[in-house]
Formats: C-alpha cells, structure tokens, sequence
C-alpha cells in the first residue's frame, strides 16, 4: 500500500446513534467528491445493531435497549459509553484497496493499542474481529458505498458488559467478551485510548499524518 497523505481526525464524544450514522454519510459524500478521508472516533449511547444480514434470533432480550437494523455487514452487537466507535471513511477505490485489506488494517491498528496496555490480541481467519484469551474485546462490520467506506470498529474500554448478555455477540451463542479495563484491572479511559489509537491507525493505513478537526455533529442523550 502506497503512503496516503493526511487525515482528518474527528473526536466527536458522545453521539446519538441515528445521528451519527447520518454524519458518516455526509462524510462518505464529501470524500467522494474528493475531500479528504475521515477517522471519526465517538460513543454511542445504548444501542443494539444488526448488520443486513443479521439474525434477529440473536437478539434475544433488548429490553429497554433501541434496536436498529443497519446496512453494515455482520451480526448483531451492543454500543454503549466506554466504548471507543472508530468509524474510517475513507475511499478505498481510490487507493485500490480490498474490503479484506481495510478490515485487516483496522484489526492490526487496534492489536498494537492493545498490546500497549500489555493485552495480548489474537485475530481470527475464519470471523473479524479481535480478541484476547476473555473473549472479543473489538467487534468490526463494514459496508463500502461507491467506494467509500463507512461503519467500523468497536473497542470495549470500560464498557458496561452486561448487556452483550441480552444478545449473542456476533451471532456466537454466549459469546464471551472484555475490556481493556477488564484486562488490566484498572479504569481505563476512552479518551486515553482514543489517543493511543489515531497513531496506530496512521501507521496501519500509511497515513503521513492526520489533523484535527470539529465534530459539526448534535450530541445524543448522556
């Protein structure tokens, strides 16, 4: 992969689901017409997603908990604050890279934060992902519009777990899943992590460098 040049980083904090997934499509037009790529890094508020291909029987008890059916690829996963959602956009057409490829990227990019806090991460052939020796500490689903990717990763900082145990993550009967807090034994912040992990991005996608920039989107509910 040839270097890319800058990136715009976007820390956008705690943001309503529907509204963010509206941001990002803003985002994928933008870069379409030749704006440069994005790493938009939030939280959601509680919110369970099916990819379009999901089982709904995996669903099993989301209470009180929204539900939406998205057009990512995957299962079914939880969203919620102490989760670090790493969402690229970026035009992979562009570069002549394969859905395969990116999700690699992005799986390696999260493997080095991890092994930073001294977690030794395990990636999988057979589903995407990463996971330590606890179970799945980062889910992943993709979609790729016109060349452009949207969705991404979650990294599970100091996640509240309980509510993976409404569904079966990923579609995995009683999947088992962590966090880094869990890992290390200590409160990890996602702020601190979102900190470690623009770096590692650059490095995974050879980036040259990447800027900050203002989220320009609402806020959900705290």
């Amino acid at each position: 992969m040839k270097p890319w040049g800058a990136c715009r980083v976007i820390r956008a904090g705690l943001v309503d689901f529907d509204a963010a997934w509206e941001f990002q499509r803003e985002l994928a037009d933008a870069v379409r017409s030749g704006a440069p790529p994005v790493l938009l890094l939030l939280e959601h508020p509680p919110v369970f997603t099916l990819g379009r291909n999901a089982d709904a029987a995996n669903l099993l008890a989301p209470g009180e908990i929204p539900v939406k059916r998205i057009d990512r690829g995957g299962d079914v996963t939880y969203h919620g604050p102490g989760q670090l959602v790493a969402y690229p956009i970026l035009n992979l057409r562009e570069r002549r890279l394969g859905v395969r490829d990116h999700v690699r990227a992005l799986e390696r990019a999260i493997a080095a934060v991890l092994k930073e806090y001294g977690i030794a991460p395990s990636l999988r052939d057979d589903c995407v992902g990463v996971w330590t020796r606890r179970g799945k500490i980062a889910s992943l689903g993709v979609r790729v519009a016109g060349g452009v990717s949207l969705h991404g990763a979650a990294l599970n900082v100091n996640a509240d777990l309980a509510p993976f145990a409404r569904i079966n993550p990923c579609g995995v009967p009683r999947g088992a899943v962590t966090s880094i807090s869990e890992e290390t034994g200590r409160r990890v912040e996602v702020g601190e992590v979102a900190d470690r992990l623009v770096p590692k991005f650059a490095e995974a996608f050879r980036f040259e460098s990447w800027k900050a920039e203002p989220a320009r989107v609402a806020c959900g509910p705290a």
